[in-house]
């Protein structure tokens, strides 16, 4: 690879690289390195998996002929928890495997070989996009994360599967955390027939998500008031 110029205007930005070739792997960390990113990488899916329950990164740069699970496959799964930008990096260059990564949710896609610039330069502005992008809204309530506008709800980084119901109690709760909403609104929010269709629909979410119903930690019944959903708001 050619030698890097530096530029430290992406400092803060954490690359996750996966590739099963030593020999990549270690060159686009250096390469990308000289421009001021933060790299880290894994020889595999199962390998990224693991960083990623513990580190938060800014881009995936992911290679897809992988042995195991290979980068399509990832990049379905995480797509269905995880909005984190995917450049695919693989020998095919074919059109249709170009457009299966794409509609798997890819951002981009670079066929090898593949000048090193360039793929800095798609870093960039693939990064450029995602500071412009509107943040979401997200509660934090004991291991849980539920973001407002993808309705997504995770369970230490796990997607939580609510039912349509469950995910509009949820999201009417979630917009006055702290404070109580009465049965008659919910019953309005989530078009339910009856108040005490709420409290049905609640006993259900409170199954999923508290470890002991009897004493509910997160979804609370206020005396007189309804419920409340004791949340924190995370700055993002």
């Amino acid at each position: 690879m050619p030698q890097a110029r530096t530029d430290n205007t992406d400092g803060d930005a954490h690359l996750l690289v996966v590739d099963d070739d030593d020999r990549i792997r270690e060159l686009l960390k250096r390469y990308l390195g000289r421009y001021g990113f933060r790299v880290s990488t894994a020889q595999s899916a199962e390998a990224a998996r693991r960083l990623m329950k513990g580190l938060t990164f800014d881009l995936l740069v992911l290679d897809v002929m992988m042995p195991g699970e290979n980068g399509f496959a990832l990049t379905k799964s995480l797509r269905e928890v995880d909005d984190i930008p995917i450049i695919l990096l693989t020998a095919k260059g074919e059109a249709d495997a170009r457009i299966k990564g794409l509609s798997l949710g890819a951002d981009d896609y670079l066929p090898k070989p593949f000048e090193p610039e360039e793929l800095v330069l798609r870093i960039k502005s693939i990064l450029r996009r995602q500071a412009t992008r509107p943040r979401s809204h997200r509660l934090k309530f004991g291991p849980y994360v539920f973001d407002t506008d993808k309705q997504l709800l995770q369970k230490n980084g796990e997607r939580v599967h609510l039912t349509t119901g469950e995910t509009a109690m949820l999201l009417t709760l979630s917009r006055r955390p702290g404070q109580p909403v009465t049965r008659q609104s919910l019953a309005e929010q989530i078009k339910s027939r009856s108040e005490r269709a709420v409290d049905v629909q609640m006993t259900r979410l409170r199954r999923k998500l508290e470890p002991d119903t009897s004493i509910p930690q997160f979804l609370v019944t206020m005396r007189n008031r309804g419920y409340c959903l004791q949340a924190e708001t995370l700055d993002d």
